[in-house]
């Protein structure tokens, strides 16, 4: 459990990275244009200020308003996304200095020693919620072809080439979910509760670049049989010929846009920026499938009884063990700038030899996003209950993803038409 002084590194570590992610940008860049999968930036910033304030400040603490129209501006579940381009939002200057505000005052409470067990629940809450927000910050970027951040970079694993094959995970009966006792868990995470797991086979490595261009030239967006009804509406509705920051060169081949350049394609590097409807159709071209997120989790948890043939009773908090995310075993918190190769980081296998289960992309799972036996809201109810049975389960962790946020059990949650996100995808062998 993190106490007062690790507390008190998070919350200025976030709102730092706020700041960074936000400080070049002009006002007209932090407005920007209306969108349905963004949010004009200012506003952003404002809103995560704002819910800080309200949990930690407000409802922990029990202390007045800093900003008395607050809860007009920046309550996302009350005001409706179209209308936050026209909100009278104060000034950038205004809007800063509402940052630093918060942020001071929850620092001040943290110098008076240990907080209670609520204060302390909310605090991290606000911490997340915060991390989560500049992650959006760095896809707002580069969806409107911003220049990319400027974050540190501290030396991270180089180009290792592709992780062919897949790892056999056993069957038997898991432990799917967090357990009681983690410091922090949202609410579709809890409780764990059994489930029995068929064996199956699951990649060692995500699709790759490359692999996705084989799909791409073999008119993989052209072929009805690949996809299924709503995806093919949506690819016809979208006008997706292939993926959303691919252009094709003129003497064959691909290149992508990263944030305000163009570059060439690298074939190792994993597939990123495709939404769900865009991985199930290549599966299917593939003669593969999406795992399903209890098998993901399993992948990325679990390990071998003594004879390999069943899974043991074991459950691992990371891929390689319980030991925190270091830069050799995974690429979080932004400093690469970027996704490594498929085959980078061996150190942060799984059990099973499965690689970058945590970090570099999102991956797409083949699940409903659904509550587990017995769910029951927490108190930022908004949190998840509104999105069950309509947003598509991703596993992992992308680059840019703080690794504090991260363990097996967390589970994110996009509609699966979204492919603005850092997201791609690994596959699992066709039952049978």
């Amino acid at each position: 459990m993190p106490g007062a002084g690790e507390l008190s590194d998070w919350v200025s570590d976030a709102r730092e990275r706020t700041v960074t992610l936000v400080t070049d940008l002009t006002d007209e860049q932090l407005l920007g244009p209306m969108l349905p999968t963004l949010n004009p930036l200012l506003w952003e910033i404002g809103h995560v200020a704002w819910f800080q304030e309200k949990w930690v400040l407000r409802h922990a603490r029990r202390e007045r308003p800093i900003l008395p129209a607050g809860d007009v501006l920046f309550d996302s579940a009350a005001v409706p996304h179209d209308t936050r381009w026209d909100l009278p939002l104060p000034s950038r200057e205004e809007t800063m200095g509402y940052l630093r505000e918060v942020r001071d005052r929850v620092l001040e409470r943290l110098t008076r020693g240990e907080p209670r067990d609520e204060e302390r629940y909310f605090i991290l809450l606000s911490i997340f919620h915060e991390d989560m927000h500049t992650e959006a910050f760095t896809y707002a970027r580069q969806t409107l072809g911003y220049p990319a951040p400027h974050l540190s970079r501290p030396p991270a694993a180089g180009p290792a080439g592709p992780l062919p094959g897949d790892a056999e995970v056993p069957g038997g009966t898991f432990l799917l979910g967090a357990e009681p006792g983690e410091p922090f868990v949202f609410d579709n995470e809890k409780w764990s509760h059994p489930v029995v797991v068929r064996p199956f086979a699951i990649a060692r490595a995500p699709v790759s670049q490359a692999e996705f261009a084989a799909f791409v030239e073999d008119e993989g967006y052209q072929r009805p049989e690949l996809w299924s009804e709503e995806g093919w509406r949506w690819r016809q509705a979208a006008g997706a010929a292939h993926p959303v920051y691919w252009q094709r060169l003129p003497g064959g081949g691909w290149r992508r846009r990263d944030f305000d350049r163009w570059v060439p394609l690298e074939p190792h590097r994993p597939m990123l920026h495709v939404n769900w409807h865009e991985a199930e159709a290549y599966c299917r071209w593939a003669r593969r499938r999406l795992p399903t997120e209890v098998e993901w989790e399993v992948a990325a948890a679990g390990e071998p009884d003594g004879s390999g043939g069943r899974l043991s009773g074991c459950k691992r908090r990371f891929p390689w063990g319980d030991a925190p995310p270091s830069p050799d075993r995974a690429n979080l918190d932004g400093h690469a700038m970027g996704c490594r190769h498929v085959g980078a980081f061996p150190a942060g296998e799984s059990a099973f030899g499965c690689r970058q289960m945590l970090g570099d992309v999102w991956e797409w799972t083949s699940s409903e996003f659904l509550p587990y036996p017995g769910f029951v809201a927490d108190p930022y109810k908004e949190y998840s209950e509104p999105w069950f049975g309509t947003h598509k389960v991703l596993r992992g962790g992308c680059w840019t993803t703080r690794s504090r946020l991260l363990r097996n059990t967390y589970r994110n949650f996009y509609r699966p038409d979204r492919r603005d996100v850092w997201a791609g995808f690994r596959t699992a062998a066709l039952d049978g």
